[in-house]
């Protein structure tokens, strides 16, 4: 298969959706596209759905009786879909937690590539992204734009309720702070950026 394009990205999110759509179970757009869905960066790599647990084996078959190319990987929290060289995931379990109807269907219409679809939440979508984040995926320059660009619409009191158990959320739940990205809690200590005054260490 070769390395598809944003085009083809974009035909195989609209492909998907409508798929799903026709299963008539409830699911939303998260990951990289629900992000830009609500004023993010474009990913370049995958579209992801949300669906609940309980629908994965129904919405799996629906998909494969439209004729999509279906594959149940070695992970036991998705499956994924190929429309020609993209993909997309249909994910069942977010960053650690397996999702029910009630979660799912926090997300809310928008019109995403001409269709309209359900957009998970900016908050939900933050704490996922926090809550993947481990010693071997830390890359926080990827997520400081998405904070950048959604930050109005995130709850960050939740964000921070709900990434608290991860160490490495925390950490850049802080830099977020110092960055004047994000406001500090209360009582986080947190001043905000560093104003240093004369010569720096590097010319003194």
């Amino acid at each position: 298969m070769g390395e598809p394009d944003q085009h083809d990205l974009r035909e195989a999110l609209k492909t998907v959706a409508v798929a799903l759509k026709h299963t008539g179970r409830p699911f939303a757009l998260i990951g990289g596209y629900g992000v830009w869905a609500r004023g993010g960066p474009e990913p370049n790599h995958d579209a992801d759905f949300l669906i609940a647990k309980e629908d994965a084996a129904a919405v799996a078959q629906s998909l494969a009786d439209q004729g999509l190319q279906v594959v149940q990987p070695p992970e036991d929290w998705l499956f994924k879909v190929f429309v020609d060289d993209a993909l997309v995931d249909i994910i069942f379990r977010p960053a650690g937690s397996f999702a029910d109807h009630s979660v799912v269907e926090r997300a809310t219409p928008l019109r995403v590539l001409s269709i309209e679809m359900p957009v998970m939440p900016a908050t939900d979508l933050l704490v996922h992204r926090l809550n993947a984040l481990t010693e071997h995926y830390c890359d926080f320059a990827v997520h400081i734009p998405v904070a950048r660009a959604l930050r109005e619409q995130v709850d960050w009191d939740v964000v921070r309720r709900d990434t608290a158990s991860n160490d490495f959320a925390t950490a850049l739940l802080f830099l977020l702070e110092r960055l004047d990205i994000v406001e500090p809690s209360a009582g986080s200590g947190v001043v905000g950026r560093v104003t240093r005054l004369g010569p720096s260490p590097a010319s003194a």
